[in-house]
């Protein structure tokens, strides 16, 4: 698979390759697996070309080389942080993390921890709450939190991922008339080809085929309308899309 010329470097080359091909996962470019393992270094250097430099940022690449092979030291270095000052910005960092590596248990634990006093009814926070309830599949209970943010902001949501939140969660909690309301309403303001999938996947689970493939066929279209940075943004959902098709 290398040249013998390149035997020296064989080590550097694996890394740089495991770690475009975990990029490429995490990012939803799957179409570029074959390519990374079958042409490590030249398949390597196309990848960071292409789709590594454009959005570079220092701080982001050190960030995800850093939890890829270290996952737990971020973790240990905001443990340290709230060990020395106990405040609620260290707590939502620590749960942010905590969630970040699926520890939902703990993440709840902490933003639980700072819904207190003058907080106690923070829109913010609860709207944290709830998502991690929903990723810890306590859909009951989020969808009842979420409810009670929008009430207190007069029955809406400032971002459309929030709108699509709830969406999911409706559908998770089993209410699936609400859900394709509150998805085509996304879709509808926001264009959102996260919201495309997911109510894709809730027409599939009604058996309503046609549909959820007129879906899946919307964000192939879609995606073609878009620049490569939305493409980029949506790369997940439109692979996912696709294979579904």
């Amino acid at each position: 698979m290398f040249p013998s010329f390149l035997t020296p470097y064989f080590s550097p080359i694996i890394v740089i390759q495991i770690i475009c091909i975990l990029h490429a996962l995490k990012n939803g470019k799957r179409d570029w697996l074959y390519l990374l393992i079958f042409l490590p270094l030249i398949g390597s250097i196309i990848y960071v070309v292409r789709e590594v430099i454009p959005g570079f940022r220092t701080d982001t690449l050190a960030r995800d080389v850093q939890q890829t092979f270290l996952p737990t030291s971020r973790i240990k270095e905001l443990e340290r942080n709230l060990a020395v000052a106990d405040t609620d910005t260290n707590r939502l960092n620590l749960a942010a993390e905590y969630a970040r590596q699926k520890q939902y248990p703990r993440a709840i634990e902490l933003v639980r921890s700072c819904l207190t006093g003058i907080y106690a009814q923070d829109p913010g926070m609860m709207l944290q709450l709830a998502k991690l309830l929903f990723q810890d599949k306590q859909y009951a209970e989020s969808v009842d939190l979420l409810e009670k943010v929008m009430k207190l902001k007069n029955n809406r949501l400032d971002k459309p991922e929030d709108e699509l939140l709830y969406a999911r969660i409706l559908d998770a909690n089993g209410n699936a008339a609400k859900a394709e309301e509150e998805y085509l309403k996304v879709i509808r303001m926001h264009h959102s080809m996260e919201a495309m999938y997911h109510f894709g996947m809730l027409l599939k689970k009604q058996n309503r085929n046609a549909e959820a493939i007129a879906q899946f066929q919307r964000i192939q279209t879609e995606k073609d309308l878009h620049p490569k940075h939305i493409r980029r943004m949506y790369a997940e959902w439109i692979q996912l899309s696709k294979r579904e098709l």
